[in-house]
């Protein structure tokens, strides 16, 4: 079970900063994926897929 809560925790973490290190590459392109409880949930549970999903509805939705 603490090994189970610790992979989320890690899982967490790296989608959080898989997202803060997006959004300072993409600054000068106007590319901006906030950083909240839905796109964390996101790329934690889906991961890179997550991200490029993320990544597709904001330019279909722009």
């Amino acid at each position: 079970m603490g090994k189970k809560i610790i992979m989320l925790i890690k899982k967490f973490v790296f989608a959080f900063l898989l997202l803060y290190g997006l959004n300072l590459c993409t600054t000068s392109l106007n590319v901006l994926i906030p950083i909240n409880v839905f796109t964390l949930g996101t790329v934690t549970f889906l991961g890179v897929p997550g991200l490029v999903s993320l990544i597709v509805m904001f330019f279909i939705t722009k």
